[in-house]
């Protein structure tokens, strides 16, 4: 007797995949998109060859593993683009800014009348930084929010220091340093008063607000991290 040979579902899904895959386009198709009809020999070269430029890391193996028993999902691996470090710039010294002269201002420019606007703007971003500086408002809320304000534009005096010839100095605030301010007078006197051992204040509508310059040694881009204790009453 002659042996039969038995043909499994699964070997009869795997042909009919692969006839369907290598199968030649119909002369309408073709004719439409401009290919030429090729043999199964070729096309299967083509597809393995396509197949492994795009998978590139999968073996042959397991390429016609993926032919014959599931759908095949195309992965791309892009290069990996090296990322180029930035250059962080490198800002001025101190001794550098002091040559340049940054920060002075030119003694024409040291008169009271010109940074008057000035003040008026910082009236307006206080009242609108205090919603109004209202009667009912609480004064230890705007003294918290004055303390972390930029004073820049400030009418303030010095009450009480430890060297008598700085009390009585009044004037608007032009800058403001870690240790000190510059205060230009309705004189026309350009001042640099210390923070330390001194108090000034300010007034606005009313409301005074004391600054006690020793606790008060910060830039002014560093007050608003800072957490003030407010006390009624520090020693210089």
């Amino acid at each position: 007797m002659r042996a039969r040979h038995v043909i499994g579902p699964r070997r009869l899904r795997r042909d009919a995949m692969e006839e369907q895959l290598y199968r030649r386009l119909p002369p309408e198709e073709s004719g439409e998109l401009r290919l030429q009809p090729q043999g199964s020999e070729k096309a299967k070269t083509l597809v393995h060859a396509f197949l492994k430029r795009s998978m590139p890391k999968m073996k042959d193996e397991a390429i016609q593993d993926m032919l014959t028993r599931k759908a095949v999902v195309l992965e791309h691996y892009p290069k990996k683009k090296t990322k180029q470090k930035r250059k962080k710039t490198k800002g001025f010294t101190a001794k550098q800014r002091r040559e340049l002269r940054l920060f002075e201002i030119e003694p024409e420019q040291q008169r009271y009348a010109i940074f008057l606007p000035l003040h008026e703007l910082w009236k307006q971003y206080i009242r609108d930084l205090c919603h109004g500086l209202k009667p009912d408002a609480q004064p230890h809320v705007i003294q918290s929010k004055l303390l972390k304000a930029d004073l820049h534009g400030a009418i303030v005096t010095v009450t009480k220091s430890k060297c008598p010839s700085y009390v009585g100095i009044t004037g608007i605030i032009l800058q403001e340093f870690k240790h000190i301010f510059k205060i230009i007078t309705k004189e026309d006197k350009l001042k640099v008063v210390p923070k330390l051992n001194n108090v000034f204040s300010l007034e606005l509508d009313g409301f005074i607000s004391y600054i006690y310059g020793s606790k008060f040694l910060l830039r002014a881009s560093e007050r608003s991290a800072k957490k003030f204790k407010l006390k009624g009453s520090i020693d210089l």
